[in-house]
């Protein structure tokens, strides 16, 4: 049963292997999320890359725009893989950026900005898989568009599966999944994180609110559980911490 990391190397061997599993059970659009403050990504993706091995040159890389996608060409030599941009516009160059021989994606850190470029980048994609690496699109649905685009989008978005979240969310306090086990929710106690309970989807910020508060309510007060909740930056902080220890 999978646990909370000890390290970040932990947590990408497990985003590695719940990956894995989700695209071995057929599932074609991912998700992989470690939200954590001043994350260098590009360290990220270059130890999360070896699960794509096997399909070598088959493999395409898009990162937001043309300077990351430069960098990395710069960074990581003598990789086999083809590395792009998703841009922001050009859809003529959609056809230029997915080549038919390409057999699986991974988007590194797309933005809103290139929301509507990616979209049309996933239509030309079809069937084929790809992951999603630590999406920064949470106002997807709230950019200056119609009611019907932004249902379109929502739609979208509920087609991608989160194989793969770890979130502190308050101090103390966790949000985990690890495909194919539900989402977690674990709450530090005594120094330990302890697992409170599973939930088939993901929470909303009040969801989690009622589940906590509801756990403090049901313990007494020698077994209660310890929920702070003063200072998001510090929790995530704490967590950090934890994780490097």
């Amino acid at each position: 049963m999978p646990e909370l990391p000890n390290s970040l190397e932990d947590a990408i061997a497990q985003a590695q292997v719940a990956t894995q599993a989700a695209l071995a059970d057929g599932y074609t659009k991912l998700q992989v999320e470690l939200l954590f403050p001043e994350l260098k990504l590009m360290p990220v993706a270059q130890q999360f890359l070896p699960i794509f091995e096997q399909y070598s040159d088959k493999l395409k890389v898009l990162f937001p725009d043309a300077g990351s996608a430069g960098l990395a060409r710069r960074d990581w030599t003598d990789v086999p893989f083809k590395i792009t941009d998703i841009g922001t516009g050009r859809a003529a160059s959609i056809q230029s950026k997915i080549q038919p021989e390409d057999e699986i994606f991974l988007f590194i850190a797309p933005t809103s900005p290139e929301l509507p470029q990616l979209e049309k980048i996933c239509e030309e994609i079809g069937d084929r898989p790809f992951v999603m690496l630590n999406p920064f699109l949470e106002d997807a649905g709230k950019i200056g568009i119609g009611y019907a685009a932004r249902q379109t989008r929502i739609r979208f978005f509920n087609t991608i599966e989160a194989c793969y979240y770890l979130r502190p969310v308050y101090e103390g306090v966790a949000l985990f999944r690890c495909y194919p086990r539900m989402w977690e929710i674990w709450v530090e106690n005594g120094g330990e994180y302890q697992k409170i309970v599973e939930l088939p989807q993901k929470p909303s910020g009040d969801d989690l609110d009622l589940i906590l508060a509801k756990g403090q309510a049901s313990t007494s007060t020698e077994e209660a559980i310890p929920v702070k909740k003063p200072s998001v930056f510090r929790g995530l902080q704490r967590f950090i911490k934890a994780l490097k220890n």
